[in-house]
């Protein structure tokens, strides 16, 4: 199994258009040592020359093709390496980037649960507005424990399970959670036994989410904030990190302390992180901390081998 990470930044990007933070404004004036990162997404593949699963769409997702060549092999007059989409969520900077893909000569494969399926229907109609060009070919992705796999991609299983997050802010449910509004994706390569477990928005620390990383080889979860209050100290918002769907890493019962129980060979990764993270900065202190503790960043174009 190969993960070539696309994007690792969350909604925005890093450096995000509007933001002068001191990490965005470091970054272009050349005073914090950082790398820049597009909006959050995944590209799996059972070996390097293999067709395979994008997991979310985000808004830069022609700019991570043009990036990375094993998207698009040239086979044919048009062509592509992307076999089926699965989508974590139906956030803005997960699944608009579906309507970059509208050109396909057929239906685009597309996996989801029935929440999200409903939001991209009524809420922000992607799906119907898809209709009008490729099509969408959509398959439901089950909340009871059993794996799917997807056509053309052989050797890889999928399983989910659902999170405790929150839904876009355009979801006629916002405020009111349903089961699949977020999930977590167990994948496995059958041929190795080996797995990682995938999950960009984490809102709660569960026994079963906590079982499902430390059964993995490899876990790339919520790095979003630093802090819970990370928004609110920066006067950026007035809502908590747990409110709007997102463990912080720092703090009792944070994202530290979480990796911290896992077992010593489980590789531990943040992706989906936010602009203001002071992670982001090389030469942080938070930085440090995460090395001493063993956790990775993850930044466009890493390829992981679990």
């Amino acid at each position: 199994m190969r993960i070539t990470v696309l994007g690792a930044s969350a909604g925005g990007g890093f450096p995000q258009w509007n933001c002068n933070c001191r990490n965005c404004a470091g970054l272009r004036a050349g005073t914090v040592r950082a790398k820049p990162r597009t909006q959050s997404s995944i590209f799996v593949q059972p070996d390097d020359s293999a067709d395979g699963v994008l997991f979310n769409a985000s808004p830069d997702i022609l700019e991570q093709i043009r990036a990375n060549p094993a998207l698009q092999p040239g086979r044919a007059l048009r062509d592509t390496a992307i076999a089926g989409v699965v989508l974590i969520d139906g956030q803005i900077d997960h699944a608009t980037g579906l309507f970059m893909l509208r050109e396909r000569g057929s239906a685009l494969p597309l996996w989801c649960t029935d929440a999200v399926a409903d939001d991209l229907t009524q809420g922000n109609p992607i799906l119907r507005v898809l209709g009008h060009f490729c099509g969408v070919q959509r398959h439901a992705i089950e909340l009871d424990g059993r794996a799917f796999s997807v056509p053309g991609v052989a050797g890889l299983s999928f399983r989910a399970m659902p999170l405790s997050s929150k839904a876009a802010p355009y979801s006629p449910h916002r405020d009111d959670p349903a089961p699949g509004d977020n999930i977590g994706v167990t994948i496995t390569d059958q041929r190795s036994g080996r797995s990682v477990f995938y999950a960009p928005g984490l809102g709660v620390m569960t026994p079963a989410v906590f079982d499902a990383m430390a059964s993995a080889d490899a876990v790339m979860v919520d790095g979003t904030f630093w802090t819970d209050d990370e928004m609110i100290a920066l006067g950026l918002s007035s809502k908590h990190a747990r409110e709007i769907g997102h463990l912080p890493q720092s703090g009792e019962g944070g994202m530290i302390e979480w990796m911290a129980k896992l077992p010593k060979h489980t590789r531990r990764l943040l992706i989906h992180i936010n602009n203001t993270n002071p992670i982001l900065d090389e030469d942080s202190e938070q930085r440090a901390v995460l090395t001493r503790a063993g956790i990775e960043l993850c930044e466009d174009g890493m390829r992981i081998k679990p």
